[in-house]
């Protein structure tokens, strides 16, 4: 321990080097429950890319593991260290680099939150539209270590499709940089995208080359009632087949409209069984709605609500930031992550609603419809043993649901420690093995968050 200390202290200064017990034990593990955690020996905050190399050549020397950490608002897992690993936190590397208006691209380093790099372009009339829920606090190097996504993947896609280049450093301290600055390219194997999602396992992003759009219109939204949810995922189907890509579709089940209702009194239809959003930022979006409207009528809704306005869609909007909110409020939440093809969008919300009445818990759901990326999300009594394993039993039925469906397991919050056993499942024994040697090749000494992914 005290040579860990000597040595990282070598190359860092005083106060970027934490070793209380108490403290470190505080940056040991994300939002996820269910996931196991210990003490670190030290968290470490470099601010220079040198440095992060000092802290990895240092780690390898001592076959120390480490867990590069952003903001910890993950939700499977994914950033949780076991006693006497080393943190690696990215927080003070919060640089916004350039902003390239000619070229759209901005460049930063990994601890800027996304919403800060979103309100500094905007300044240029450009728009970085991947959006996490946790948008607010959560960084660029988290969002690229989970391939994080977000209300406007319908339209805009998933942080994969906006990562153009990065700068890695290795596992042994090397620096390596992939991909380019331009629109197209195409040079040797794309292990930018490899990166993205790997959650930490490969390498620590120190840079990353972001892809911008410009600033869209503003947007107008409606939310549209419906007494079944087979009646919700017929519209959802009927506005993609016809051609329509809405800048965001959102669905609130009825558990999580009546959450919402309770928590901010916002007068939702709380005796609906689903509430579906959507969005346009187009040209033309009065009449973009208007024509949706008709589609989610002809679909069986019993009741269509455009706004007006900007104001009142924000209002909608908020509604539906306030879903994951409001079910926390009713106890202690497993949020589970499980996309399944846009025509099973009902199915998974039907099936989820028979495992909550097997499992004898409340489990709302709200989805990213567009994309048909489901959030169930169970609450239970962590202080009840029987609740509690309940709770974890469902958690795994529904992803096998999802699986059943014709889905994947998580659609942007990763794997981390929650379903690791659930990857090995989903992507088979010769998937696996392919992993696990790419995981091999940068990481020999399997020290960057090791256990996590498989």
């Amino acid at each position: 321990m005290s040579d860990l200390i000597d040595r990282l202290l070598d190359g860092l200064p005083q106060d970027a080097v934490l070793t209380d017990p108490d403290v470190t034990r505080g940056y040991a593990q994300d939002m996820a429950g269910f996931c196991d955690s210990g003490t670190p020996a030290a968290v470490v905050f470099p601010e220079t890319v040198a440095q992060v190399q000092h802290v990895l050549r240092t780690a390898t020397a001592l076959r120390v593991p480490v867990v590069p950490q952003g903001a910890r608002t993950g939700l499977s897992g994914g950033a949780n260290a076991a006693s006497g690993w080393l943190v690696l936190s990215l927080l003070r590397m919060n640089r916004i680099l350039e902003i390239d208006p000619v070229n759209r691209i901005a460049v930063v380093e990994p601890g800027v939150v996304n919403a800060e790099l979103s309100r500094v372009v905007a300044r240029h009339g450009l728009n970085y539209p991947p959006d996490p829920s946790s948008w607010e606090s959560c960084t660029i190097g988290g969002n690229i270590g989970t391939g994080s996504g977000g209300l406007c993947c319908v339209k805009y896609g998933t942080t994969s499709e906006y990562v153009l280049g990065l700068d890695v450093v290795l596992a042994d301290g090397r620096l390596l940089t992939t991909g380019r600055r331009t629109a197209k390219g195409v040079a040797g194997y794309d292990l930018t995208r490899l990166f993205v999602g790997s959650e930490g396992t490969l390498g620590v992003v120190v840079r990353a080359v972001l892809a911008l759009r410009p600033s869209p219109p503003p947007q107008l939204v409606l939310a549209a009632e419906f007494a079944s949810t087979g009646d919700a995922g017929a519209a959802v189907c009927a506005v993609m087949e016809a051609g329509w890509t809405p800048s965001l579709m959102e669905l609130m089940d009825t558990t999580t409209v009546r959450a919402v209702n309770a928590l901010a009194r916002m007068g939702l239809p709380d005796s609906t069984a689903a509430l579906l959003l959507v969005g346009f930022d187009s040209t033309d979006p009065t009449g973009d709605l208007a024509a949706v409207a008709e589609l989610c009528r002809a679909a069986g809704a019993t009741d269509v609500v455009p706004a007006a306005d900007s104001a009142e869609s924000e209002l909608l909007l908020e509604a539906r930031r306030l879903a994951l909110p409001a079910l926390d409020s009713l106890g202690t939440t497993m949020i589970d992550d499980v996309a399944v093809p846009r025509s099973r969008l009902a199915a998974m919300l039907d099936g989820t609603a028979a495992i909550a009445a097997e499992y004898d818990l409340t489990i709302g759901v709200v989805a990213h419809a567009g994309d048909g990326n489901t959030h169930p999300v169970v609450v239970f009594d962590a202080a009840d043993p029987d609740q509690a394993a309940r709770a974890r039993a469902s958690f795994d039925a529904i992803m096998e649901l999802g699986l059943d469906l014709g889905g994947t397991i998580t659609g942007e919050h990763g794997v981390g420690l929650l379903k690791k056993e659930w990857l090995a499942r989903e992507l088979g024994p010769v998937g696996l093995e392919m992993q696990r040697r790419l995981k091999a090749a940068f990481d020999p000494d399997n020290l960057l968050n090791p256990g996590k992914l498989f």
